[in-house]
């Protein structure tokens, strides 16, 4: 209704209408509310740019060859010595510059651009001299570097079968032992622990219970419960290995925990 006086630019009375309109927003609290407060913000920013496209500015416009005569000027142009030079035209500008003209010029607009500051060394500069060419000994070093490479799966697999054959002799030595005490007394059991524990090392009992399970597992021995449900070990004789080679079945596995307070 008062679109008029609103766009005039006598009056401030959009300014006030988006002042009252700010204070009532605060009050906002229903949906039909907010959607009139936002068909306000649409009316006022239409009125508003209408109102900023009839603002007539008394700015005048970029005249390149008034600049262009306006820097003639400021850099010191002779136009008196030029007059008598009749090969030029009437449009082409006359006279001559001073030498310092351009560097009138830098000067004036240095004052609006940054400059990057001066780089310089802080301890002098560095010596530009070039670099000692190197040694070229790659083909020395790669046939090293094959030869290291060849070697170690050997000295890898040696150590292999000398840790495999010591864990053997271990065992026939351990099982050597055992057939022994049973050929010189056969009724007397001996006590799995009595055998396998070692009373000044915990690792060599490890190490005891490690072997002896071979012996266990390819048949050799067995492991059976006293009355005290306490293992007792014995040799097993030649016809029995053979019928429990035939009867895998029958064996069994078990796990054995022992902790270094137990083993005390």
């Amino acid at each position: 209704e008062n679109r008029e006086d609103m766009l005039s630019s006598k009056t401030n009375r959009l300014t006030e209408a988006l002042e009252e309109a700010n204070k009532l927003f605060s009050g906002v609290s229903r949906a039909r509310e907010a959607a009139l407060d936002a068909q306000f913000l649409v009316l006022a920013s239409n009125l508003g740019k209408e109102k900023a496209n009839e603002l007539h500015s008394e700015m005048t416009s970029f005249d390149s060859l008034v600049f262009a005569e306006d820097l003639l000027t400021f850099m010191g142009i002779n136009r008196i010595e030029g007059q008598g030079d009749e090969s030029e035209s009437e449009d082409a500008p006359s006279g001559y510059l001073p030498q310092n003209a351009w560097h009138k010029l830098g000067a004036e607009s240095e004052k609006y651009f940054r400059r990057a500051p001066c780089f310089h060394y802080m301890l002098g500069s560095f010596k530009s001299d070039p670099p000692v060419p190197r040694q070229r000994i790659e083909r020395q070093k790669k046939t090293a570097r094959g030869e290291e490479k060849r070697a170690m799966p050997a000295q890898l697999k040696k150590m292999e079968e000398s840790h495999q054959e010591a864990t053997e002799k271990e065992v026939e030595r351990i099982l050597g032992l055992l057939q022994t005490h049973f050929k010189n007394d056969p009724d007397t059991p001996i006590s799995f622990f009595d055998l396998v524990v070692d009373p000044n090392s915990f690792a060599r009992t490890v190490e005891n219970i490690f072997h002896v399970s071979f012996i266990i597992r390819d048949g050799f021995a067995r492991i059976k419960l006293d009355d005290d449900k306490l293992p007792m070990i014995e040799p097993t004789k030649e016809n029995e290995r053979k019928g429990n080679e035939h009867n895998t079945g029958a064996r069994n596995q078990v796990v054995l925990s022992l902790s270094h307070q137990e083993w005390k």
